[in-house]
């Protein structure tokens, strides 16, 4: 680890060869002069230290850059590019410091502990621009309680405790200071349900030679009984779940017809499809075929809905003891609520020497304060139709998909700066980007070479400056054309009482809002963008 007695060399991992990624993030690299190695005097004052960590901070986030990230940033944006980058490149260079202070001796470890500190005070800073608080609710909450201690009972270690938040229901806050890396919640292997738990049923055995049932489906059809069985061992977990989930799944015809025009409303109308599809293949047949297990006052189409709700809005996929990765639900850690800025983003393995899934924090969570769980990196849309609700703050996921040919792409070059997983351009809401002038304007530019080739726009550093805004010209008039009917097509923000609204027409509005607010900025880029090249 040390090149000298006066110097210590912190070494960060490349990109991974099994990253599917793995060139995009080693050409980016190399083209910015991103080293991998640091070598730091153990002489550094503070300041010295400290700007270091920066360019460890900017390699750190080329490694964890994922699709999205490496489409909408410009070739001299060293970040951050969102804040699940943030906290996974700060914990890496975290986890990598304490390693070497284990080792480290008396002279090495006092700029290593400057460079911790710096590093914890920097997680601590995530998140605090967040001014949009959930506003704790004042409810009885006897019933989650009794969940929390029949988990206790059964070995859950916990760190949270049960509240209730306008506009967001039941969440989970911390009952202490949680730092980084501290365990916030601990769920025994025998308390989660899986497949394993299935196959000890009479139900699997009915149905484990059925070719057309997966595996999946049989967890969901045990759930609709195992919700109505008394003696389950599960009964306090199924009792403190709502009797109805309000996801978009559940949404109304009056919310339907806010979304039309929108892709939500197609998603939403192609996954109730599938949904009443799957059950009429179910039954009745299952209920004749074996009547003793799926009895029909049970396996109705509303206790059907509430299950897929249920394993949709509240399942995990965790990797068990026995190294099989299956889609589980975790009582207790389905309570907490999900953020784009989450205490709580890598919890997917089962602890083989505790046999426990563990909720380590990647930021630190204050006592009183919500602590909130990743439920991955999902646009709004998704969230809506699984889970019903939107972030509170910018979700960098909420994008909109462009139908434009991409074979352009291939003839020109253009797809060697896209990431090879991306089969279409999109865009986002502009205020997310750094950059509002030229070359970018705001916009993705893989999308805006992909206009200029699509053109004829020579774009390259030898053509005079005035074709340069000519042809940039041509690119942000054809994105106006573009933007301008999808935002007449979204109408004008009405003035309906949302606070008297339903809950899934609320919540319809609210996306269409977000639509509305994303192509409002694009055509508001592309305009001030025009202004820029007429000055």
């Amino acid at each position: 680890m040390a090149a000298g007695s006066d110097v210590v060399v912190i070494r960060l991992p490349s990109p991974s060869e099994d990253d599917h990624l793995h060139d995009d993030k080693k050409k980016i690299l190399e083209s910015r002069k991103l080293s991998r190695l640091f070598p730091v005097l153990i002489s550094s004052a503070t300041a010295d230290a400290c700007k270091l960590l920066d360019q460890m901070i900017h390699t750190a986030r080329v490694v964890h850059m994922d699709e999205l990230e490496l489409y909408f940033s410009g070739d001299d944006d060293y970040g951050p590019f969102s804040t699940r980058n943030e906290l996974e490149s700060l914990n890496l260079l975290l986890k990598i410091i304490n390693t070497l202070l284990v080792t480290a001796n008396a002279g090495m470890k006092g700029v290593l502990q400057v460079l911790e500190d710096e590093i914890v005070v920097r997680l601590r800073s995530v998140g605090l621009t967040d001014n949009d608080q959930m506003v704790l609710q004042t409810l009885n909450h006897d019933t989650e309680d009794s969940l929390l201690k029949w988990g206790e009972h059964h070995g859950v270690k916990s760190k949270l405790q049960i509240a209730f938040f306008e506009g967001a229901g039941r969440g989970m806050v911390a009952s202490e200071n949680i730092g980084v890396g501290d365990i916030a919640l601990e769920i025994p292997e025998s308390l989660i349900i899986s497949e394993e738990l299935l196959c000890q049923s009479d139900m699997f055995l009915a149905l484990k030679d059925s070719n057309s049932i997966t595996t999946e489906t049989m967890l969901l059809l045990w759930s609709m009984r195992e919700r109505l069985t008394p003696s389950s061992k599960f009964k306090i977990f199924f009792e403190t779940l709502p009797s109805n989930f309000n996801t978009g799944l559940s949404f109304g015809i009056d919310a339907l017809a806010a979304l039309e025009g929108t892709l939500l409303f197609d998603e939403l109308m192609q996954a109730r499809q599938h949904l009443h599809q799957q059950y009429d293949e179910l039954f009745p047949e299952l209920c004749t075929k074996f009547p003793e297990i799926f009895k029909q006052d049970i396996f109705t189409w509303d206790n059907f809905l509430w299950a897929c709700e249920l394993w949709y809005s509240n399942s995990m996929m965790v990797i068990l003891s026995s190294g099989k990765l299956t889609t589980c639900l975790i009582p207790v850690a389905g309570l907490m609520n999900h953020s784009v800025i989450p205490h709580i983003l890598n919890y997917g393995r089962v602890d083989e020497a505790t046999k426990s899934l563990k909720f380590p924090l990647s930021r630190p969570c204050e006592s009183g304060s919500q602590c909130f769980l990743s439920y991955g990196k999902h646009p709004g849309s998704h969230l809506i139709t699984f889970y019903g609700f939107l972030p509170r703050e910018d979700n960098p996921y909420d994008v909109i998909p462009l139908d434009l040919d991409t074979s352009i792409d291939e003839e020109d070059g253009t797809a060697q700066c896209m990431s090879t997983s991306l089969s279409t351009h999109m865009v986002r809401g502009t205020w997310l980007s750094r950059s509002s002038g030229p070359p970018t304007y705001g916009l993705p530019p893989p999308l805006l070479s992909h206009l200029r080739a699509a053109l004829h726009c020579d774009h390259s550093e030898s053509i005079p400056e005035a074709d340069i805004k000519e042809n940039d010209r041509m690119v942000l008039e054809t994105l106006i054309t573009i933007f301008t009917p999808m935002l007449e097509g979204l109408g004008e923000r009405d003035d309906y009482n949302r606070e008297s609204a339903g809950w899934d027409v609320a919540l319809a509005l609210s996306y269409k809002d977000l639509n509305r607010r994303i192509v409002s900025s694009i055509v508001a880029s592309c305009t001030s963008g025009l202004a820029t090249l007429d000055s």
